[in-house]
C-alpha cells in the first residue's frame, strides 16, 4: 500500500500505513503483532503472550481444531474414571437419569487478565482453544511491514537460484509467491487451478474461510449478538449458543461495516474539533507542569520550615544538656579538690595540728571551738557521703514517639481514606478473595494494593525460613476493583490481610488488618448434578446448579397416612456432578437456619445407587441408617466404617453422632460425650467438608473459623461425591468459589 494519501471506498480519507504503528504494537510483548488472538473482550493479544499469561507447557497445542489453529495441532482429553463408571451405569439401567457429563479432573485455569480493558477474561474449560486468529489483524501487520521495507521486494518460491525473479502475484490457494513466467506455468488456463485467489506479492496466507474452533470441521457463517463472535450451525443448533440471538454473516458484515465507517466518517468530520482539543490538552500539559512546580516549591519551603524549627528546637535541648552537664562537673570536681586536701593531711587537718601545739589555755580554748566544729562537720561528711551532683540525665530523655507518628502521617490535604475490608464478602481456600469497602464520602481512587503476610506456618515445627518468612509482607499488583484474589497460599495456614488506596501517586493508610484461615486441602470444584437421582417433584434447583431447596408440602401431605402405619418419609438426595477418586479435597456451603433437616456429607456410587433405587415413601429408618430419625441401627452403624458418612443439621442446631470423636470436648470430659446436650451444636453460617481419599477419613469444619466440628472413617473403596439428603423446608447454596471452579486442584 502506498504511504501516500488518497481516497477510499468509502469516500474518507485515508491515514497513511505508517501512521498507525502504535495500533500494531501487542499491550504484552509491545512488538508488532504475531498470530494475534481475539480474547471475548474483544482485545487482541499475541498468541504467544496468550501463552505465557496461562502459564501453558510448550506441548500443548495451539487452536486445536481451527482455521486458527496451526496445522497438526494435537489434542488431548483426560478422561474421568468416575463418570465413566456412572456413565456404564446408566446405559446398563442401573440409573434411569442419563446425563453425567462433567469429569473428576478439573482442567486447568483458563483466567487470564486483560491489558486492553483491565478485566479478568475467563476462556472457558476449552481455554486459548476457544480464540480465532485475527486474520484482518494480521494482514494489516502484514502490509505495514512491506510498507516499512518497501525497497525489499518478495522473490518468487519457485524460480531456481541464481535466476530468482521479483514476484508478481502471490496464490492464496497454493500460499506461495510467482513472477509472470512461474504463475502461467503452475496455473495454465482451462485447469483448476487457474480458478485459484490471487493477489498482489505477499508473505501473508490466511484461509479462505474462517472455521469454528469449537466444531472443526463446520465453517463460520452466522453471528451471535449476545457474545459479539462468529459460530457456525451447530453452536446454534446444540452448542453454547443455542438460546442466543444470531443474525446471518453476510447481514452482520453489513451492518458491522456500515457502523465502522460511520464512526470513521465522524472521527474525519471532527478533526478542527480533535485539534482544538490538543490546543487545549497541551495548555493544560503546561498548567500541569507550572502547577507541579509550584505545588513542589510550596512542599519544599514547609519541609524547610520544619527543618528548621527542629534545627532550633535541637539546639536550645542540646544547649541545656550542655549547661547541666558542666555544672555538676564543676560541683563534683570541687567535692574531689576537698576530699584530697584531707587526703594529703593539709588544710583543716595540718591547720588542726598546729593549733594542738598552743600552751596558753585562753587562747587554745578561743581558737579551738571553732576549729573543733569544722572538724565534727568533716567527719559528718565521711560518715554520711552524697556526691555533690547527680549523674544521671533521666529528666532529658528525649520522646518523639508521637512526633514521629505525626510526621509519617503526614500528607496532603487529598490522600484517600483507608478502606476497611469486607469479611462477609471476603473468602481463603487456596486463593483468597479479598473484597473491600470505601467511605461513602471518598473521591474515585486510582488503584488499591493488597498485601499479606503468613502468620503461622502449615507443619507443626516450621523452620527458620519459614519463621523468619511470616513477618514479610507481599504486595499484589496494582487492583482496580474493590476486591482482588490472591494466589498460592499454603494449606492450613493463618495469614493476615491489608489493604491501602492510592489516588494521584499519594497511599492512604492501612486498612485495619483481617485474619483469615485456609482450609486443610485445595479447594473442590462441582455443581449439583440435575441428572443422577434428582426428583424434580421434590426439589428446586436454580439455574446455575449452585443452589438446591426442598419445599415442605403435598409430599408430607400424602405420607401422613404411611406415618401412621410406621413407615416413613424419606430424604431427597441430590449429588455432586463431580467424583473424587484420589486426593485430598475440601469444599463449603450455606445451610439456611430455618432448614427442617438436611444431612450433608459424601457418599460412594455404590451407596448413591443404593438410595436412588430404594423406594423414597416406604424406606424405614432402620433400614436406612441415615434416614435422619434415631434408632440403634445408626448407632451401630457408625462404630464401623461405611462407605458414605452423613452429619445432620436442622433447625439452626448440628447433632453430632453418638460414638464419635469430638474435636470440641476434651479427653477429660470424653465420658460426657454421650450427653444429648454435648452432641448439639449451633448450626455455623458456613460448614465446609474435606475429604481425605488415600486416608479413607472424612472431616467437617466451621469454614469461618475452620475449627474442626467431626471426623470419622469412611470407606473409599469406590468413587465418592459430595452428597446432600434434604427434608421438609430447607436450602443448601454451594460457595461462589466451589460452584464457579476457579481453583486448582
Amino acid at each position: 500500500m502506498s504511504a501516500e494519501m488518497r481516497r477510499s471506498s468509502s469516500g474518507t480519507t485515508a491515514v497513511p500505513i505508517k501512521n498507525i504503528e502504535r495500533e500494531l504494537i501487542c499491550p504484552i510483548c509491545k512488538e508488532l503483532f504475531t498470530h494475534p488472538l481475539i480474547l471475548p473482550c474483544q482485545h487482541s493479544i499475541c498468541h504467544k503472550c496468550v501463552r505465557e499469561l496461562l502459564m501453558l507447557n510448550p506441548d500443548d497445542s495451539f487452536d486445536a481444531g481451527s482455521e486458527c489453529s496451526l496445522p497438526g495441532s494435537p489434542r488431548s482429553r483426560v478422561p474421568s474414571p468416575s463418570m465413566e463408571r456412572l456413565d456404564r451405569l446408566v446405559r446398563s439401567g442401573s440409573i434411569s437419569s442419563p446425563g453425567w457429563r462433567r469429569g473428576s479432573v478439573t482442567p486447568r485455569i483458563t483466567t487470564i487478565h486483560c491489558p486492553g480493558c483491565q478485566h479478568d477474561i475467563d476462556l472457558g474449560e476449552r481455554g486459548i482453544s476457544m480464540l480465532f486468529r485475527n486474520f484482518t489483524l494480521e494482514s494489516i501487520v502484514e502490509r505495514y511491514r512491506q510498507a516499512a521495507r518497501a525497497a525489499v521486494a518478495i522473490m518468487c518460491n519457485i524460480c531456481k537460484p541464481p535466476q530468482v525473479q521479483e514476484a508478481t502475484k502471490s496464490c492464496m490457494d497454493c500460499k506461495a509467491s510467482y513472477c509472470n513466467e512461474c504463475f502461467k506455468l503452475h496455473h495454465p488456463w482451462g485447469t483448476p487451478k487457474a480458478q485459484h485467489e490471487y493477489v498482489g506479492p505477499t508473505t501473508n496466507f490466511r484461509p479462505k474461510v474462517l472455521m469454528c474452533p469449537e466444531h472443526e470441521m463446520e465453517k463460520v457463517n452466522m453471528y451471535c449478538e449476545v457474545c459479539r463472535r462468529p459460530v457456525c450451525h451447530l453452536c446454534k443448533l446444540g452448542g453454547s449458543h443455542a438460546n442466543h440471538k444470531v443474525t446471518s454473516m453476510s447481514s452482520a458484515y453489513k451492518i458491522l461495516k456500515e457502523k465502522l465507517a460511520k464512526s470513521i466518517h465522524f472521527l474525519i468530520s471532527k478533526e478542527d474539533q480533535v485539534r482544538t482539543q490538543i490546543t487545549d490538552l497541551e495548555h493544560l500539559i503546561n498548567q500541569t507542569e507550572e502547577n507541579g512546580q509550584l505545588a513542589e516549591r510550596e512542599a519544599n519551603e514547609h519541609f524547610e520550615r520544619l527543618f528548621e524549627t527542629l534545627q532550633e528546637r535541637k539546639s536550645e535541648m542540646l544547649r541545656s544538656i550542655e549547661q547541666s552537664r558542666n555544672r555538676r562537673l564543676n560541683h563534683l570536681k570541687g567535692q574531689v579538690e576537698e576530699y584530697q586536701g584531707m587526703l594529703e593531711n593539709s588544710g583543716l587537718v595540718g591547720y588542726a595540728q598546729e593549733v594542738l601545739k598552743e600552751t596558753d589555755q585562753s587562747c587554745f580554748v578561743q581558737t579551738a571551738k571553732q576549729l573543733h566544729v569544722r572538724i565534727q562537720k568533716a567527719t559528718e561528711s565521711l560518715r554520711t557521703f552524697h556526691p555533690a551532683a547527680d549523674p544521671c540525665f533521666d529528666e532529658f530523655v528525649l520522646d518523639t514517639s508521637k512526633e514521629e507518628t505525626l510526621l509519617k502521617e503526614m500528607c496532603f490535604g487529598g490522600v484517600p481514606d483507608p478502606p476497611l475490608i469486607d469479611l462477609s464478602h471476603s473468602r481463603v481456600y487456596n486463593e483468597a478473595s479479598i473484597s473491600w469497602r470505601l467511605s461513602d464520602d471518598h473521591l474515585p481512587t486510582d488503584h488499591h494494593v493488597v498485601e499479606y503476610r503468613r502468620l503461622g506456618a502449615p507443619s507443626p515445627s516450621p523452620s527458620q525460613e519459614d519463621v523468619d518468612d511470616s513477618s514479610v509482607w507481599r504486595a499484589t499488583d496494582r487492583v482496580y476493583g474493590p476486591s482482588a484474589v490472591v494466589c498460592d497460599l499454603e494449606p492450613n495456614t493463618l495469614y493476615a490481610f491489608r489493604v491501602r488506596s492510592c489516588r494521584n501517586s499519594m497511599f492512604s493508610p492501612y486498612s485495619p488488618e483481617v485474619t483469615l484461615h485456609t482450609p486443610p486441602a485445595p479447594a473442590f470444584g462441582f455443581l449439583f448434578s440435575d441428572k443422577c437421582g434428582f426428583s424434580a417433584e421434590r426439589l428446586a434447583l436454580n439455574k446455575r446448579r449452585d443452589t438446591v431447596e426442598s419445599v415442605a408440602g403435598m409430599a408430607f401431605l400424602l405420607a401422613a397416612e404411611r406415618v401412621q402405619t410406621g413407615s416413613y418419609i424419606g430424604l431427597d438426595y441430590i449429588i455432586g456432578d463431580t467424583g473424587i477418586s484420589q486426593g485430598r479435597h475440601y469444599w463449603s456451603f450455606k445451610v439456611e437456619p430455618y432448614s427442617y433437616l438436611v444431612k450433608v456429607g459424601v457418599a460412594s456410587d455404590s451407596k448413591l445407587l443404593e438410595w436412588f433405587h430404594n423406594p423414597r415413601d416406604t424406606s424405614s429408618p432402620r433400614y436406612d441408617h441415615d434416614s435422619g430419625h434415631d434408632s440403634g441401627s445408626e448407632d451401630t452403624c457408625y462404630e464401623l466404617s461405611q462407605p458414605f458418612t452423613l452429619l445432620t443439621l436442622g433447625m439452626g442446631k448440628l447433632f453430632i453422632p453418638k460414638s464419635s470423636s469430638l474435636s470440641s470436648v476434651s479427653s477429660a470430659n470424653a465420658s460426657s460425650a454421650a450427653d444429648p446436650g454435648n452432641r448439639v451444636l449451633p448450626m455455623p453460617q458456613r460448614l465446609g467438608i474435606c475429604l481425605d481419599y488415600e486416608a479413607c477419613r472424612v472431616y467437617f469444619f466451621d469454614a469461618d473459623t475452620m475449627r474442626c466440628l467431626y471426623e470419622r472413617q469412611v470407606d473409599c473403596s469406590g468413587t465418592m461425591y459430595p452428597a446432600f439428603g434434604l427434608m421438609g423446608s430447607g436450602k443448601v447454596q454451594l460457595e461462589e468459589f466451589i460452584a464457579a471452579k476457579k481453583l486448582t486442584f
